[in-house]
């Protein structure tokens, strides 16, 4: 059946193998749901390559009277039931038992997803692409009651995907979604640990452990601002206590090694972060030229007006208080969205920032607000001071030694975000101070 040995090393192997074969759906913002256990490394792997949330999505078999591991059909959430009616009426099971053991299962479906989520809430799945992924579909009657669940949820696209696959539950299953991935299809499959070198069971503690790390992993998010769509990286660690809005300006972006790294220091010390371009990608383009729509700070604001609106609508982090990272250009846009939106932002920070450009709304920014300004970059200071005299809320000018404008000198960036998160702990997570 297999010749040199199984083509898998191990499930992480084959969730980064699988998720080459599924990269183009990286800009189309997926959700990855995998089956527990053994499809939690696939799709950790898959939700990691692709920068998407990544959940489980629970099936049980229903297993024949006296043979429980032979399988006669599947549940899953929403009360979703499928029989291999073949095997029902061959071996002649009754209604009741059939009635008996799909209530059993289904509070087991219900159990383990209270389990494995501790309380977190499903992912929004209507009108969005759904991968479900499992480490290996053999009859697939598990994964078709999964299909059949989400199917009913709305999606815009389900696609079903696992390293391996038998031939014949490919031709059963691939009508029943928009796409069916596998590596391999054998019409041979035997049993699916063949083909792996280290098929080790996964425990309870391993998907829960994971799903955690993907909670804090970077994934890309697409944000509504008016007529455009804005992306943005959103990390949020586990227990989150506040989340950080990074305000980029002067052709920076959240790409920007500079604010990624501040980004990797504030979830460290417990804050969900969002990175995001606040101009599209042809804005971009347009202001490498003019350098004209860096300095609209009035058009940057309802952008990250918008931004803060959609965090409100997250389900991970829409409870969490508000701060807002600025810097160069994106400083005084934040100060701006802070004075128009007061309730809504408990802080803000400026790196290298221009807070002269927020104007007339220094003086109506109630967020505590701190500004960073290199030792070495004496224009920049002068502007900096002149905005704090303008400012009312509680306010610190702290002068960076050695540091130029963009902080690249030895340890002033690790003191910015030093700064940074002492700033926003403080006043995004009060009972924490």
């Amino acid at each position: 059946m297999l010749h040199g040995g199984p083509p898998f090393e191990d499930r992480e192997d084959a969730g980064r193998r699988l998720a080459a074969r599924l990269e183009h759906y990286r800009d189309e913002h997926p959700v990855v749901f995998a089956l527990p256990r053994g499809g939690v490394p696939v799709g950790f792997e898959i939700s990691r390559s692709l920068g998407a949330p990544l959940d489980v999505f629970v099936s049980r078999k229903l297993g024949a009277p006296g043979q429980p591991e032979f399988g006669i059909g599947a549940v899953a959430p929403g009360g979703v039931r499928v029989l291999n009616g073949d095997v029902v009426e061959r071996l002649g099971i009754p209604e009741d038992y059939l009635e008996m053991v799909t209530r059993r299962e289904l509070a087991e479906v219900e159990r383990r997803l209270r389990h494995f989520r501790s309380g977190r809430p499903e992912p929004e799945v209507r009108e969005r692409i759904v991968i479900l992924v499992d480490d290996g579909l053999a009859t697939g009657v598990t994964a078709r009651a999964a299909v059949e669940s989400l199917k009913r949820l709305g999606p815009r696209r389900l696609i079903l995907a696992a390293p391996v696959c038998a031939a014949q539950t490919v031709e059963l299953l691939g009508p029943e979604v928009d796409e069916l991935v596998c590596l391999e299809a054998p019409a041979d499959l035997g049993a699916i640990g063949f083909w792996y070198r280290d098929f080790s069971q996964t425990s309870d503690e391993e998907v829960i452990g994971l799903l955690e790390r993907a909670r804090q992993e970077e994934r890309t998010v697409s944000v509504s601002a008016g007529p455009v769509e804005l992306e943005g990286s959103l990390g949020v660690p586990s227990d989150a206590g506040g989340v950080v809005l990074f305000a980029h300006g002067s052709g920076s972006g959240r790409h920007s090694p500079r604010n990624r790294y501040v980004a990797r220091v504030l979830r460290e010390a417990g804050l969900a972060t969002l990175l995001i371009d606040l101009l599209t990608p042809d804005e971009e383009e347009a202001d490498l030229r003019t350098g004209y729509l860096r300095f609209d700070v009035e058009l940057l604001a309802q952008r990250l007006a918008a931004a803060t609106g959609w965090l409100r609508q997250n389900q991970d982090i829409r409870d969490l208080r508000v701060g807002y990272f600025g810097a160069s250009t994106g400083a005084g846009a934040a100060l701006i969205a802070a004075a128009e939106h007061p309730r809504e932002v408990g802080a803000v920070v400026s790196r290298g920032g221009r807070p002269d450009l927020a104007g007339e709304a220094l003086p109506r920014v109630e967020a505590p607000t701190l500004l960073m300004v290199g030792g070495e970059d004496e224009p920049v200071i002068r502007l900096n001071a002149q905005a704090l005299e303008h400012l009312r809320a509680m306010k610190r000018l702290e002068i960076v030694p050695g540091a130029g404008h963009l902080f690249e000198e030895p340890g002033t960036l690790e003191e910015v975000a030093r700064l940074a998160a002492d700033w926003f702990t403080r006043y995004l997570m009060p009972t924490e101070a």
